[in-house]
């Protein structure tokens, strides 16, 4: 083992363990949002404790995030500054966009949400909660632009060993990002669906109260929606693999050879006729490219090298994926059904929607692993190889002092995380107050 495997083990612990927290916080926000939306316009005391609730749950989530998140970008500077140096002209203004823009704007209409409930008025608070939702899902599309920047480059040019961007419009339109942007943000709609299920149970189980089932069947609603998106966008992605990553697509299948009529695999053995080729490309009988035929045409275009990913990782964290979100989105089709014309939630679809909690989590993760690793070995397809991005001055000595480090930190903020989650929701919503408006306030309270 060399510096090389132990920085792309530390980038891939420090950022399965952040993106735990970003899905979580995109869709939360919304959820969040669309709550005190529903106490503004009925005015109803338990959409206003739902809305206090599950907004303690989304700052706490929020605030792991940033830490989390801060250290993926020194990262670039300390194990990747080859990478760094290859692709600041152009991740450098994504990047910017989303610090100066989108997180600065979530950041501040966070802290007027959080201080604001007595001293704003209504409408003005309530904007506060939608900007910063907004703010989130902006920063995600910045970030996935740039990250489906390095999937499929395009708008720049290589001007003495380094890209220049020459279009922004098209690095933020990237064909993939527009596939990839809508495809993330509607897994992370499911991701909080599924926490917000799981809490919801938890507290059906232990109280029938009404609010509780109003909470489940809003995020039923909001996990199946984003289901039927994730699907669509899914196949978009699909059709894009096949013209512009072919080795991350025959992996994910497993393909060894070009095939005409190419089968879906199931699992290994388990094949349905025609269905790669007609996913990939809307025709049943087409080819589909093989992965030793797409190493032998690859080492002719860059030269000696392996150009295969790791394909059991790459084919099985397809499936895991696939199962794990599909059971997401299918038990929330269940649950609609059963709870339709105002029906109670059956206790065993409270224990259900518990026991559930860990699977949309784990296919956002698989998702991510299918992503990044089936980019290998690039880190910039086509332009920058991985075993040339890392930093030539850091030895494995000192990666593996900061991987350890990192490591035992991490576990510790993930220690610290479930308990405050799980202490907060034991404790439950707490009995609402009237939220006055600014102008009843005593000038005392005002300053």
């Amino acid at each position: 083992m060399d510096a090389l495997d132990l920085a792309r083990w530390q980038f891939g612990v420090t950022t399965v363990y952040h993106f735990l927290f970003v899905p979580l916080t995109i869709g939360l926000g919304i959820f969040v949002a669309g709550l005190q939306t529903a106490w503004h316009r009925t005015g109803k005391e338990h959409y206003l404790r739902l809305t206090k609730f599950f907004g303690k749950l989304f700052l706490i989530n929020f605030a792991m995030g940033v830490v989390t998140g801060i250290v993926q970008e020194f990262q670039f500077g300390m194990n990747w500054s080859e990478y760094s140096t290859f692709v600041g002209d152009v991740f450098g203004a994504p990047l910017a966009m989303e610090a100066l823009l989108a997180f600065f704007m979530e950041s501040t209409f966070l802290g007027l949400w959080i201080f604001g409930w007595d001293r704003l008025p209504k409408k003005v608070h309530l904007a506060c909660i939608w900007a910063a939702a907004i703010g989130s899902n902006l920063s995600a599309y910045f970030i996935l632009a740039a990250n489906a920047w390095m999937k499929h480059p395009v708008g720049y040019e290589v001007v003495d060993g380094r890209a220049r961007m020459t279009d922004l419009w098209a690095v933020l339109t990237n064909s993939t990002a527009i596939a990839q942007v809508p495809h993330v943000i509607a897994a992370a709609f499911i991701v909080a669906g599924g926490f917000v299920l799981a809490v919801s149970g938890y507290w059906l189980l232990r109280t029938r109260a009404p609010m509780w089932r109003s909470a489940a069947r809003a995020a039923l609603v909001m996990t199946a929606l984003a289901g039927a998106v994730v699907a669509g966008t899914g196949d978009m992605s699909a059709k894009l693999l096949y013209e512009q990553q072919p080795m991350k697509l025959a992996s994910a299948e497993g393909l060894e050879h070009d095939t005409a009529g190419a089968p879906f695999s199931i699992a290994p053995g388990i094949e349905i006729p025609s269905v790669l080729s007609f996913l990939s490309t809307g025709d049943p009988a087409a080819t589909v490219q093989g992965i030793e035929d797409l190493q032998a045409r690859f080492e002719r275009e860059f030269g000696p090298g392996d150009y295969r990913p790791d394909q059991q990782i790459v084919f099985w964290s397809f499936r895991v994926m696939m199962v794990f979100g599909l059971s997401t989105v299918g038990l929330s089709v269940l649950g609609l059904w059963l709870t339709r014309r105002r029906r109670a939630v059956p206790d065993w679809l409270s224990r259900l929607l518990v026991a559930a909690l860990p699977l949309p989590f784990l296919a956002m993760i698989a998702g991510w692993l299918l992503s990044e690793i089936g980019r290998q070995p690039w880190t910039v397809a086509g332009e920058l190889l991985t075993a040339a991005s890392v930093s030539p001055g850091v030895s494995l000595t000192e990666v593996a002092t900061s991987l350890t480090i990192f490591t035992l930190l991490y576990g510790g903020l993930a220690v610290a995380e479930v308990l405050l989650l799980t202490r907060h929701v034991r404790k439950g919503p707490e009995l609402a107050e009237p939220v006055p408006e600014p102008e009843r306030l005593q000038p005392s309270l005002m300053y």
